[in-house]
């Protein structure tokens, strides 16, 4: 498995020499297995022809904060909430002291304001640059607030100067980069999750089913093996590629899942009920196909067992995350369902909206436990199943 298979990278390139590197950075991102996108600052195109980094990323070099073609014109916005990392390779002194600062002059740095995701960044600069007071203040500034710092690297200059100050090497650059998602918060830990829907068979032909996609319990499932936990997952039918370095039980009914669940949660520490788990199955399920003879039909149906409530009763020591997606009073609705089912988590959100939930890349939602409320804002499920681990690792201490 690629080190960053389905990983979505925005690499920013700002106005420096070091930004011939970028096009190689971009090529072996790629061959670890990300999906990347380009935006440069004004600066960077002197040094580096966009043309040069859309042909080796295959998608368009963005560069304006306002792009009359995206959404609203908020060009900015929807990159930043695409992106799993920010990379900013080269990152200028003068980068540097707009990110400290808070500037919004650019597109890249637009985006780094409004994104959820990781960001880092790799200097390049002179070296006597590197070394001022002024750079060494912004460099804390940047830590303190999370941002990966990537080298530099030492050696001889453009400027014929020797020291530090380089831009670390691309490969470098992508190892530092794939650590950025082995957080191993979860190390040690054995962790269930059930995704995706459930069918529940009418005749062999027609079954009741829902929409979703499995995309947030897969999510999770990638970001609990970079947690380093054990994960089973237990899925529904869905179309998408299971992760590498879990155990996947496939599912197609309640029943099913409920046995697989109920099992697999035995010596597990966690579990993630992230699956849309058919409320009603039919009470009798026809052999053969039924013949459309009447007008209208009726359908008896019987209520299926409730997994994450039998889960969390059956298992005293077991954490146990429910899913809430409701299209109306979702905190509400939400609160009640972490009590009445005995969770010591839910998340909860609105899948009524087209932006977010069922079969969309994106999703918001709310983290809520007994002594617990944040919002995670709209972003990719994959930064989102990352923020959801990482708050069960925070209330697991």
């Amino acid at each position: 498995m690629s080190t960053l298979s389905n990983k979505r990278i925005i690499v920013g390139v700002s106005g420096g020499i070091a930004a011939y590197k970028s096009a190689e950075v971009v090529r072996r991102l790629q061959d670890a297995g990300a999906e990347v996108r380009v935006v440069m600052t004004p600066g960077a195109e002197e040094f580096i022809r966009p043309l040069t980094l859309q042909a080796l990323s295959g998608h368009p070099v963005h560069a304006d904060l306002l792009d009359p073609e995206a959404e609203a014109g908020m060009g900015h916005i929807e990159l930043a909430r695409w992106a799993d990392l920010v990379l900013i390779a080269p990152a200028t002194a003068d980068f540097i002291a707009t990110m400290v600062h808070g500037r919004a002059n650019s597109l890249l740095n637009a985006i780094y304001l409004a994104t959820p995701a990781i960001v880092a960044v790799a200097p390049a600069m002179n070296q006597g640059m590197w070394s001022h007071p002024a750079t060494t203040a912004n460099m804390e500034q940047l830590s303190q607030r999370q941002v990966k710092v990537f080298g530099p690297d030492s050696g001889i200059q453009a400027c014929g100067d020797i020291g530090p100050g380089r831009m670390q090497q691309p490969d470098i650059l992508v190892e530092q980069v794939g650590a950025c998602f082995a957080s191993m918060q979860l190390s040690g830990k054995k962790l269930v999750i059930t995704a995706g829907p459930t069918r529940e068979a009418i005749d062999p032909v027609r079954y009741i089913s829902n929409h979703s996609s499995g995309k947030m319990g897969y999510a999770l499932a990638e970001a609990a093996i970079e947690a380093g936990a054990e994960v089973t997952l237990i899925s529904g039918p869905v179309n998408l590629e299971p992760p590498q370095r879990c155990t996947v039980i496939p599912v197609i009914s309640a029943a099913d899942m409920h046995r697989a669940t109920m099992s697999a949660c035995a010596d597990a520490n966690i579990l993630i009920a992230s699956a849309a788990v058919a409320d009603y199955r039919p009470v009798t399920v026809a052999t053969q196909k039924m013949k459309k003879h009447a007008d209208a039909m009726t359908l008896e149906l019987e209520k299926n067992v409730d997994i994450v409530s039998a889960a969390a009763s059956e298992y005293e020591n077991l954490f146990v995350v429910g899913f809430a997606a409701e299209t109306q009073d979702v905190e509400s609705y939400a609160r009640g369902k972490l009590e009445c089912k005995g969770l010591d988590a839910i998340v909860a959100n609105d899948v009524s909206r087209s932006d977010v939930g069922f079969n969309s890349d994106n999703n918001e939602a709310w983290w809520i436990s007994a002594d617990t409320s944040k919002t995670f804002s709209i972003r990719s499920k994959t930064q989102l199943a990352r923020d959801i681990v990482a708050a069960i690792a925070e209330q697991l201490g």
